[in-house]
C-alpha cells in the first residue's frame, strides 16, 4: 500500500504539503499541487479516510436510523435504504446503517460522536421523541416521513393522506358505499406512526364528504390474523364490498379467504392496496393500487440533505404524489351485493 511519504518523495515535496494539498487547508502554489496530483495518480494512492476526516473535520458519511420492526413491512424499509445509499455514493457521501430502535439515545450517539456529517431517519411518528433533538442540533437532517409538526424540518414523503383519499374516491365511482380498511399492524397505530394515522385521516375524511361508510380494522398479517379479523369485518359489516389494505403482508391470505368464501375479486367484492408494484403484479389477482415510490423517497430524501450540506439550507416538506394503478382486483359493485 503506497503511504503518504512515499507520495511525497515521488513529487519532490514534503509530507505536510501533501496532506495540504489533500485537506485544501492552505494554499499551494499550482505547479506543486499538479506535481502532487500527478504523484498520487500515477502511484495509485488512497488517504486513509479516518485520516481524511481529521484533516478536513468531515466524516462524508450519512447516519441512516431504519429501526427494524417486527411489526414493519421490511423490504420496502431496504429498498428506501438502497435507494439512500446509492444517491449518497454518486454524491460522495457514505451510509451508516443504524437498525436498533433506540429512538433519542441514536440521535444523541450521532450528534456527540461526530460519526457521521449528518442524518435521515426513517419510521417517523406523530409526536416522534427524536425530533426536539433534531431541532436542537446544528447537524443537517432529513426524515423520510410526516410527524404532526413539521416547523423546522425538512422532511419527504408520499402525500398519504392524498393516498387514502384516492383510495375512497376509486371505489365510490365505482358504486362501493361500504368499505372496509385493513391496517398495519396495532402496534403501528399505538405508536402513532405518520404514515398509517395520515392514510387513515385522508381515508375517513374523503369517505365523510362521499357519504361512505368506513370500518377500519388493524391486522397483524398472515393467514390466522387475517381469518379473525375478515370474520369480524363481515360480522359487523355484513354488506362491505370495497376492501382497502394498507398492509403487505394481508394481500394474499385476504385474497385466499374470499376465494374460500366464494366471494369473486372483483365481482363481489373490489380490494384496492397500498403497496409495492411488485406484490400488487404478483398477487394472485393483480391488484389496482397506490404504488409506494420507495426508490423516490430514499434519493429525494438525500438530495435535500446534501443541499443543506452545501449551505442551501431551506426547510421543506416535499410530498410525492399518490398514483393510482386500476388492474383487475376491483370493479362494480354487483347489483346482488
Amino acid at each position: 500500500m503506497v503511504t503518504l511519504a512515499e507520495v511525497a518523495t515521488h513529487a519532490g515535496v514534503s509530507a505536510s504539503t501533501v496532506s495540504y494539498v489533500l485537506s485544501g487547508k492552505r494554499s499551494i502554489s499550482a505547479g506543486t499541487r499538479q506535481r502532487v496530483e500527478r504523484s498520487i495518480q500515477e502511484l495509485g494512492y488512497h488517504p486513509n479516510a479516518g485520516a481524511r476526516a481529521l484533516a478536513s473535520n468531515k466524516s462524508n458519511i450519512i447516519a441512516l436510523m431504519v429501526p427494524l420492526r417486527t411489526d414493519m413491512y421490511v423490504p420496502v424499509m431496504m429498498e428506501i435504504a438502497i435507494a439512500v445509499a446509492t444517491t449518497a455514493r454518486t454524491h460522495g457521501y457514505d451510509v451508516l446503517l443504524l437498525t436498533g430502535e433506540e429512538g433519542p439515545d441514536a440521535v444523541r450517539r450521532v450528534t456527540g460522536s461526530g460519526l457521521a456529517d449528518a442524518m435521515i431517519l426513517m419510521d417517523v411518528e406523530m409526536d416522534d421523541e427524536r425530533l426536539p433533538l433534531l431541532r436542537g442540533t446544528d447537524q443537517p437532517s432529513v426524515l423520510i416521513g410526516l410527524p404532526a409538526d413539521t416547523s423546522g424540518l425538512t422532511c419527504v414523503d408520499l402525500d398519504f393522506a392524498a393516498t387514502g383519499a384516492l383510495c375512497v374516491e376509486h371505489l365510490a365511482t365505482l358504486g362501493h358505499r361500504d368499505i372496509a380498511v385493513i391496517g398495519e399492524a396495532p402496534g403501528v397505530y399505538e405508536r402513532h406512526t405518520g404514515f398509517a394515522e395520515r392514510t387513515l385521516e385522508g381515508l375517513r375524511s374523503r369517505a365523510r364528504e362521499l357519504g361512505l361508510r368506513v370500518l377500519h380494522r388493524p391486522c397483524e398479517g398472515g393467514y390466522d390474523a387475517m381469518t379473525l379479523t375478515l370474520a369480524r369485518i363481515f360480522d359487523e359489516r355484513p354488506d362491505t364490498t370495497g376492501f382497502v389494505v394498507q398492509n403487505e403482508s394481508a394481500v394474499e391470505p385476504l385474497l385466499a379467504l374470499l376465494r374460500r368464501q366464494s366471494r369473486a375479486v372483483p365481482e363481489d367484492v373490489s380490494v384496492i392496496a397500498v403497496c409495492p408494484d411488485q406484490v400488487a403484479v404478483q398477487a394472485s389477482v393483480r391488484l389496482t393500487s397506490v404504488a409506494i415510490p420507495a426508490q423516490e423517497m430514499g434519493r429525494r430524501a438525500v438530495e435535500q440533505l446534501v443541499a443543506k450540506l452545501d449551505g442551501r439550507d431551506t426547510d421543506e416538506v416535499v410530498l410525492l404524489a399518490p398514483e393510482l394503478t386500476i388492474r383487475a382486483s376491483t370493479g362494480p359493485v354487483s347489483t346482488l351485493s
